[in-house]
């Protein structure tokens, strides 16, 4: 009877190991072979900063990048991302933002790839000051579990967007 529930206890934690669970979020799957390192995608295993981009016609613009430190498996985003809330020394702004652009076109990150995704508001010199953005990235097959979050000074108002994962810094 030991010897059993000792077989059972070691299956049930290599299924844990190994992510075989079900459901509808994606599991962030390493482009390298399974079980290499962990995948950069999950938010605790990448950084992200919140820059100043070149303004266009009626809209101020700002750049998210995403960037992996060594040790960990490249994964692929597609799309923009979702669940994305601003906020300033902690309290919410109250600000939805929209998305644009493909959800389709798929990219590789990880060490040495950096990607990121812009953050469109109107420029209507209104709007108010945020310092984070927390957002949920997506897989090719659907949400990555877990949220992250982006530092820097940025201005939002109603009828920002928010754009899909493109590679590069």
């Amino acid at each position: 009877m030991m010897r059993t529930t000792r077989k059972i206890a070691v299956a049930i934690a290599a299924s844990a190991l190994l992510g075989t669970t079900g459901g509808t979020t994606a599991q962030a799957a390493s482009v390298a072979a399974a079980g290499a390192a962990p995948s950069a995608c999950r938010p605790a295993n990448h950084l992200a900063k919140i820059t100043n981009a070149s303004s266009s016609a009626g809209h101020r613009h700002y750049r998210v990048t995403l960037t992996a430190p060594r040790g960990y498996d490249p994964c692929r985003l597609a799309g923009s991302p979702t669940d994305v809330r601003f906020s300033n020394h902690g309290s919410e702004s109250g600000i939805t933002a929209g998305r644009y652009g493909s959800a389709r076109t798929a990219v590789t990150f990880g060490p040495g790839r950096p990607v990121h995704f812009d953050i469109q508001v109107p420029n209507n010199d209104c709007g108010v000051l945020a310092d984070e953005v927390s957002f949920t990235l997506r897989a090719p097959d659907g949400e990555i579990p877990g949220t992250s979050v982006a530092n820097g000074r940025l201005r939002v108002a109603a009828g920002t967007l928010v754009g899909p994962v493109r590679s590069g810094a």
